[in-house]
């Protein structure tokens, strides 16, 4: 077993204030794996300190010097890209096929995505009245991420941070620690200065909490569950810090008769199971223009049938475990109010899959006829759960695909490029995906209503993370 016991602060690896183990378990074995600590308030104070002390210096440091360190970060980060991989495979229980060609593949793209829009950002420009606009790093951030795309998160945090000359304290999730403290490694090995990336591990109530509302700390990123986004957004309203929030998702996806069903229906039922459903903007709630209805149940019943899962270790396009046995009581609890609401249990449903009673296996789930009032409909199941709901018209499946609190993703299936543009824009969402379309590194990530505030990626995530500074000069010329 790992001994993953210390944070990474001012540098170096230190011993916590107070031993306080936790075991991190693999999903698919229920075995454990590494021990961490989890960290205190008193912890966190020694990282702000750290990332204080280095802000004075390293926020005065030119976008070259800063360039130099990202494009060393991520040709270190290609060399240990296999390593990544394992590792959230072993934390995470993401088939390693899943792990190597998506999980791990971000902390690639979205580094290269940064470096290129730095390279285009402009620290200083002159207004057309003779101001000048200065663009500086915000100070010291707090970034707290999750587990279900824990490098993805990480990278779109950390890196924006440095890049423009902010400093950092990581709170990663107390379920996937590992792949985070093999990227502080990484950070190490690429020469950032000491005390501008810190680690503490630790729970969200003890750690999340002494960051959220730590008086030194300039700005909060965190991206969860929009419940502990609330509490953050609460605890950092005392020092009036900035705040950005990547949270939960109900995604519709509207499927209309002009679609080609056999490709987008399959497609779409992969993606909302891909990473064994656990993705915030997953495609969850499948809106079908009635006259096909019948047609698209019949594909997704035969495509869910198809979805298998398996071993993580094993390669292949299998559906792996759920993170944890909370995870997998929230996914069964949904599925069982599926069932009681009266919805159509195409596939899967409550219990195991036979052949894997050890571990957090869930089977991949379809129902029909649901209702947009109905649980699985209105609540983020987080798992490879989907619910199928008729519409009869453009009008209503737009109505339908906005009655939600949610605003993160939606997508739109149509043969036809003015529907899909038109209903695009009337979408309360953050992204739209048309037929297929992915989201692309360097472009921006975020949401409408309560899936958050604020957009990370590209441009858009280094705007996040500066300050704006006006310079009235006493000649405008």
């Amino acid at each position: 077993m790992l001994d993953k016991r210390k944070f990474y602060i001012d540098g170096q690896w230190v011993d916590p204030l107070k031993p306080n183990d936790l075991t991190v378990i693999n999903p698919a074995t229920e075995k454990p794996v590494a021990v961490i600590t989890m960290g205190t308030a008193a912890d966190i104070d020694r990282a702000v300190a750290a990332a204080k002390k280095a802000f004075a210096t390293y926020s005065q440091t030119s976008v070259e010097e800063r360039l130099a360190l990202l494009e060393k970060l991520l040709e270190i980060y290609k060399r240990r890209y296999d390593e990544m991989a394992r590792t959230i495979t072993l934390e995470l229980g993401a088939p390693i096929t899943m792990s190597t060609e998506q999980q791990a593949d971000v902390g690639v793209g979205h580094l290269q995505g940064f470096i290129d829009a730095l390279k285009r950002l402009k620290n200083r420009e002159v207004l057309p009245n003779g101001d000048v606009v200065r663009r500086e790093p915000i100070g010291v951030c707090g970034l707290i991420t999750p587990w279900n795309w824990p490098i993805n998160q990480i990278a779109l945090k950390v890196v924006p941070a440095l890049a423009t000359g902010s400093t950092c304290v990581l709170k990663p999730s107390e379920f996937t620690p590992l792949n985070a403290m093999l990227y502080a490694e990484m950070v190490h090995e690429a020469g950032f200065p000491a005390g501008t990336f810190n680690l503490v591990n630790g729970d969200g109530i003890e750690c999340g909490a002494a960051l959220s509302k730590h008086k030194d700390v300039d700005m909060m990123s965190f991206t969860g569950s929009t419940r502990a986004g609330i509490a953050v957004s609460k605890d950092a309203a005392e020092t009036v810090k900035r705040v950005t929030l990547e949270l939960g998702g109900k995604s519709p996806n509207l499927v209309f008769a002009d679609a080609d069903l056999e490709d987008r229906v399959s497609g779409t039922i992969r993606e909302c199971f891909n990473n064994s459903g656990q993705s915030c903007d997953a495609p969850t709630r499948m809106l079908v223009e009635r006259s096909v209805y019948d047609k698209v149940v019949e594909i997704a019943e035969r495509t869910g049938k198809e979805a298998t899962v398996g071993n993580p270790e094993e390669e292949g396009t299998h559906i792996g475990p759920l993170v944890s046995h909370i995870q997998f009581g929230r996914v069964q609890a949904l599925i069982e109010a599926g069932v009681a609401e009266g919805a159509r249990l195409l596939v899967g449903g409550p219990g195991k899959p036979d052949g894997f009673e050890t571990g957090y296996f869930v089977k991949p789930t379809i129902f029909a006829d649901v209702n947009n009032n109905m649980r699985i409909a209105r609540e983020e199941v987080f798992g490879p759960v989907l619910a199928i709901i008729p519409f009869d018209t453009e009008e209503e499946a737009i109505a339908i695909a906005n009655d939600t609190a949610y605003g993160l993703a939606a997508y739109v299936q149509t043969g036809n490029p003015d529907r899909a543009e038109r209903v695009a824009a009337r979408l309360r969402a953050g992204m739209v995906h048309i037929n297929g379309g992915p989201h692309r590194y360097g472009s921006p990530f975020g949401g409408f209503k309560q899936s958050g505030n604020g957009r990370e990626g590209g441009m858009f995530g280094l705007e996040d993370f500066l300050e704006v500074k006006t310079v009235h000069r006493p000649d405008a010329a």
